[in-house]
């Protein structure tokens, strides 16, 4: 590990802070409460942490901040400053962006709204592209780092985020917002509350629209939001709020990291250094006027609706019931490559500058008669559909006993029903797609476009394509998700504690529509369904807090989850097989901390492990060695994904977080955390080409003793500091800056690496150290009514254009001489030229580089 200066890293330790304190927040005291977050939510089944009294580690950031350094940032960037968060833009297209969290990514993050788990019920992933209208409607922002408090049978390996909205009751009045900044930037965004009228009627609506492209090459988007509440409370023993919420977008993408060489190769300036905007995943063609067109390869749409009904009935002075109804109905999907002409892959047609050459690819696919020719014989664009239904209830009983004792009681029950298959997006100029996969239908002809620009507002309509016009795949996937919980509490003087468990049985099922009913696979009978497996698991944690006078408390909490595994475990290698090793993955987690509370300086320390086995994964963003007769040396290059199991990692840490105010202008925030993250043993992997076609070839990955590295193509830091300032030289003046260290940061595991043990010693790939600066100012106009006034602001993000490399997908270690068969001269020849290097690592890596310098300016009304 390099160092920091120690001067630095002392003040860092000395006023470090996680995003819980900052400039907006008031001083907590020993007896404070938390009604700034419990007057504007909604509060009937969200766990919400108190300061001093929960014992876990929990960040707040308030709707303030969000508005005032947001920007056009990725919305879990929000986070970090918060300690052992790591939150990037990935391949930089909008709302792409990923977080982990303690050294587990979000499908192992509680993502939560209001309590509601968000969390994809198949794979556990979450876009955070189908939600960036929360940046407009969240009051508070929680995040609860490891175990955390919420009661239901989630497994929240690395922590909980929990987005909580205004509520419909908010005090009346408005907002008009217009934001730009670079690359074309512009969001417009109009919000009103109606207060709560005499008989308990309230409303509060927002409805915002942004567009542009972010700094990456070709990553235009559209993307719209909407929220809706409606809120009634007839009396002071109910309470009913309704609330509405979607952002439907379309963005083109970055979906692959191209190796640092072609960053270098394809700078247009041609000046040896990184061209950190390239984007491999677009090209060019040349229309009816002769001009160049620019056309995406790689592309995401998604429009989700998510429908709540609150009841929270006060049903006597100890006893309180509060419901919630929900829907969520998402469509959508990503759009990709499919098929082949002439027996090349679209990666066969790469220009001189790394793009498409799609009047290559026009003339080769015209050439093609798709009525003779065999399936897949021609190269098209396809969109991957990834929709679904999801409905749930959420309950949860309060009761308290006496003064010290209270318990709650509840129930979380989910119905999901997914659809997955494929579509034409464009035909690249060929008359049409032969699709022969369909074992139910003989192979088809498919010339019908789907134009993913076109956004979907109906959240209730079902699939949008009949099946024969459908290609690559057609399944679907059934989840019955049942589970009780309680938790008893404690609090007496200046101790607090609390015991929770939960249970719950997650069902199964895949019906794939390509599969012919009755058919044999591998000497099994298999039909189009599945039918339901039925996985039980069961979590129970438990913990204290005591506070030891009015400046300091300690805490800890212990837990236990024997967690379901995903869906496509169950049911490996998109085949309609049952899993013969299915077992539920195991956490144990444990956890201390300390805290400080005065009237100028908050402070916190957190040491918490956590060992988690019998884990599944997949990575994706791979790329694998294929027969291809067409390639010079008759091998050819995919990309695709491998299913890894088996896997145990062992996470540990300490986390540092403080804010310090040694004078009413002037706010001083920092954190601090460190980790070790490693692999406990070995794992097994399977690969796939990314329209989900096994490639029959799986090997066993030597990770024992390696450092934790992300799946796809994002990285973990295990060692992450910030230091930040906010100035108020005049009334309603704010100037602010940040500065952010990210090390010991490596890349994600690589399945081809770590199959061969001689490249176990060498670990997973650890990337350069990078040092980030934002710095961003605000100011209030009030007008003489005070109720009413301006806010203008403006955000730089990576003040001095630093360029660093934010997330890797390989692990191409510097070769040794024993990678060169001990033959000195090549070794020499490898060593000692520069252009083989990047900042000490090898240019054959593939990473995605962070953003250039940006900027985002602001102008707000509130009346």
């Amino acid at each position: 590990m390099k160092l920091i200066n120690k001067s630095i890293l002392t003040a860092v330790i000395t006023l470090s802070t996680a995003s819980v304190y900052y400039a907006q927040q008031v001083q907590d005291t020993a007896t404070a409460k938390s009604k700034d977050i419990e007057e504007v939510i909604l509060r009937g089944v969200t766990d919400i942490a108190k300061d001093r009294k929960t014992p876990v580690a929990v960040s707040t950031i308030k709707a303030a901040q969000i508005i005032e350094r947001l920007g056009n940032q990725e919305l879990p960037e929000i986070l970090n400053t918060t300690p052992s968060v790591y939150a990037t833009k990935s391949g930089g297209g909008f709302g792409d962006g990923g977080i982990t969290m303690r050294g587990f990514e979000s499908r192992n993050i509680a993502i939560m709204v209001n309590g509601m788990p968000v969390n994809d019920m198949e794979g556990g992933t979450v876009y955070f592209s189908n939600w960036t209208g929360l940046s407009d409607v969240t009051s508070t922002l929680q995040v609860q780092r490891g175990l955390g408090s919420s009661k239901l049978a989630i497994a929240s390996v690395g922590g909980t985020i929990n987005f909580l909205t205004r509520s419909a009751d908010m005090k009346r009045g408005g907002v008009i917002r217009l934001g730009v900044g670079n690359n074309d930037y512009l969001k417009t965004s109009f919000a009103y509350n109606t207060g709560k009228s005499e008989n308990g009627w309230s409303t509060s609506f927002l409805m915002s629209r942004q567009a542009g492209g972010t700094y990456i090459e070709n990553t235009d988007y559209e993307s719209y939001a909407y929220y809706f509440a409606l809120g009634w409370e007839p009396n002071k023993k109910h309470n009913f709020q309704f609330t509405l919420t979607s952002a439907p977008q379309w963005h083109d993408q970055r979906t692959y990291a191209p190796t640092i060489a072609n960053y270098i190769k394809f700078n247009p300036d041609q000046d040896g250094t990184p061209y950190r905007q390239y984007n491999s995943d677009f090209g060019y063609y040349t229309d009816a006027t002769g001009r160049k067109v620019a056309l995406a390869n790689r592309a995401n749409y998604y429009a989700k609706p998510v429908m709540m009904l609150n009841w929270d009935w006060t049903m006597s002075e100890k006893s309180k019931l509060s419901t919630v109804l929900y829907m969520s109905n998402g469509r959508g999907g990503g759009v990709g490559d499919l098929g082949k002409v002439g027996g090349k892959s679209i990666t066969s047609f790469y220009d001189n500058m790394g793009h498409f050459n799609y009047d290559a690819i026009f003339a080769a696919n015209q050439g093609v008669n798709v009525g003779t020719a065999a399936p897949g014989s021609t190269l098209i664009r396809r969109a991957s559909i990834n929709s679904h239904n999801w409905y749930g209830i959420l309950a949860n009983f309060q009761h308290k006993i006496n003064d010290n004792w209270n318990f709650s009681i509840g129930t979380d029950d989910r119905y999901y029903y997914g659809y997955h298959y494929q579509v034409i997006s464009d035909l690249y100029g060929a008359s049409g797609y032969k699709e022969g996969g369909n074992a139910n239908v003989n192979p088809y002809v498919v010339n019908k476009i789907y134009d993913y620009k076109k956004l979907s507002w109906n959240p209730f309509g079902g699939k949008t394509a009949p099946l024969n016009e459908q290609v690559g795949y057609s399944n679907d996937g059934e989840v019955l998700w049942y589970s009780a919980f309680g938790q008893i509490e404690y609090s007496k003087n200046n101790l607090s504690a609390f015991l929770q468990g939960s249970v719950s049985n997650q069902s199964y099922q895949r019906i794939d529509n390509f599969v012919k009913d009755g058919s044999t696979l591998k000497g099994q009978t298999v039909h189009t369904k599945t039918g339901f497996k039925d996985l039980f698991g069961y979590n129970i944690k438990g913990g204290a807090n005591y506070n030891i006078d009015s400046h300091h408390n300690v805490f800890a909490n212990i837990g236990y989850y024997s967690k379901q595994p995903f869906m496509n475990s169950v049911y490996p290698n998109n085949q309609q097989l049952l899993n013969s090793n299915l077992t539920n993955e195991k956490i144990f987690s444990a956890e201390v901390g300390y805290g400080f509370r005065s009237p100028k300086l908050n402070a916190n320390v957190n040491l918490y492990r956590t060992e988690w086995k019998d884990r599944w994964l997949r990575r994706g963003g791979m790329q694998f060695e294929v027969a291809d007769p067409t390639a010079p040396n008759g091998v050819g290059i995919i990309t695709g994904y491998s299913e890894i199991s088996g896997v145990t990692q062992v996470h540990m840490g300490i986390e540092v977080d403080a804010v310090y105010k040694p004078f009413a202008f002037l706010d001083i925030d920092g954190m601090f955390s460190l980790g070790d993250y490693k692999y406990k043993g070995n794992a097994n992997g399977t690969n796939f080409d990314d329209n989900n076609n096994p490639l029959g070839t799986t090997s066993t990955l030597y990770l024992d003793g390696v450092k934790v590295g992300g799946s796809s193509s994002n990285s973990i830091p295990q060692f992450t500091a910030s230091l930040g300032a906010t100035i108020k030289p005049v009334k309603d003046l704010n100037i602010y800056g940040t500065w952010r260290y990210v090390g010991e940061l490596y890349s994600s595991i690589d399945a081809t690496t770590f199959s061969k043990i001689e490249n176990q010693a060498k670990g997973t790939l650890k990337l350069p150290d990078y040092n980030l600066f934002d710095l961003g100012i605000s100011y209030k106009i009030r007008l003489k009514d005070t109720s009413k006034y301006f806010t203008i602001g403006a955000n730089v993000y990576n003040l001095f254009d630093t360029t660093y490399i934010s997330d890797g997908a390989t692990n191409n270690h510097v070769k040794t001489l024993g990678d060169f068969n001990n033959n000195q001269q090549q070794y020499d020849a490898y060593i000692n030229n520069p252009d083989n290097f990047y900042k000490g690592i090898d240019r054959t890596n593939r990473v995605y580089f962070g953003f250039g310098r940006t900027w985002t300016a602001n102008l707000s009304f509130n009346f």
